[in-house]
């Protein structure tokens, strides 16, 4: 497998903010720095990220401002953990993850700076911004993504209700939202689709029993669903879309094994999403406030869609006039943008009912 899916972030990544976020760190984000101060007055920015291009975009983003930067590169399960670990006393200046159902409950104990960059964005980049601007869109891929053998099967399907058909049975596999973190916003958006907020989480479990009662496979993350379906054990994967277009471009292709990709009906839109600490120094939101706007910008963006060509670059821009990577494809046209708000609380009781009723 290809370095991108060793990479994928951890599921619970709202608990861990919500059940760590009572322990102190050893010291906060606007006095780390300071003692690092450089004859410019700056201070390094502390930038937490999950991002698999964030250590070339760092880099460029000091080249072009002068200002440092001390990255945490890490999965976003452990990013998170750190975050609610370090509530009363914060490490970070700039968090930098996919997904906004954590955001939005950071936003809600009030640890996020509101900020406009006042960057001109997409329809859907428009619809994935906050109304408080509590936290930047910055980019999008969209879950799921349904990657399938085509070397071994005929069957495409177009709906979820296709996977409940007696051609599906044992053949399709999906992550454990318990450990991969783009599969919560995947379900969650299954459940918006099947009852809306009113009832999608009751219509949801029926039907994930449904699937499971289909043979329905489940693998950790990314990396292990698609290992399954390279193998054999399934023939159709439920995984992030960057994941799969990524399988697509790398995989050795034979008669045995050709991937293609897929989109069921109505898929939902997982942004990369950035957010500044509120507790932080002037200086240093003054400083995230500028890295927010250069990966905005034609240049930050330039180095996202090259630094980490198979894996996280292969996301759709929400900045006007930027082409998605060849090997992306065109954006689903039929898409929908779940409320963070509403899903994200939910996170717990939905992993637990999967952990205990799917697995």
């Amino acid at each position: 497998m290809n370095a991108w899916n060793s990479r994928r972030p951890l599921g619970a990544a709202v608990a861990g903010v919500l059940l760590l976020g009572a322990t102190a760190g050893c010291s906060s984000s606007s006095t780390s720095g300071s003692s690092a101060s450089g004859s410019s007055g700056t201070v390094p920015l502390v930038v937490y990220s999950s991002q698999g291009y964030d250590s070339k975009v760092t880099k460029a983003f000091t080249q072009a401002t002068g200002i440092p930067v001390s990255l945490d590169d890490d999965s976003t399960g452990p990013l998170l953990a750190k975050v609610g670990a370090e509530t009363n006393n914060p490490q970070w200046g700039l968090l930098w993850v996919d997904g906004d159902t954590a955001f939005a409950e950071l936003d809600k104990q009030g640890q996020l700076l509101d900020y406009n960059p006042g960057v001109t964005l997409t329809k859907a980049g428009q619809e994935l911004v906050p109304t408080d601007h509590s936290y930047s869109p910055v980019s999008t891929t969209a879950v799921p993504a349904l990657v399938y053998n085509a070397a071994k099967v005929t069957a495409v399907p177009t709906s979820w209700q296709d996977l409940l058909g007696a051609q599906y049975k044992g053949k399709v596999g999906m992550n454990d939202p318990s450990q991969s973190g783009p599969t919560f916003p995947l379900i969650a958006g299954l459940m918006n689709q099947l009852g809306g907020e009113s009832g999608g989480v009751s219509a949801g479990e029926a039907y994930l029993t449904q699937l499971k009662a289909n043979g329905l496979q489940i693998h950790p993350t990314n990396g292990d669903t698609l290992h399954a379906l390279e193998t054999g054990q399934i023939d159709y994967g439920l995984i992030q879309s960057s994941a799969a277009a990524g399988e697509v471009a790398t995989a050795k292709k034979s008669a045995n094994y050709d991937p293609k990709v897929v989109y069921l009906g109505t898929t939902t839109l997982l942004p990369g999403v950035i957010g500044i600490d509120k507790g932080a120094s002037a200086k240093v939101q003054q400083e995230a406030e500028k890295f927010v706007q250069f990966v905005l910008s034609a240049a930050g963006q330039q180095v996202m869609q090259t630094g980490d060509p198979t894996g996280d670059s292969l996301y759709w821009p929400i900045v006007p006039g930027l082409n998605p990577v060849a090997a992306i494809g065109a954006m689903p046209t039929t898409y929908q943008r779940i409320d963070p708000y509403f899903w994200g609380p939910l996170e717990s009781q939905v992993n637990t009912y999967f952990d205990n009723n799917i697995k």
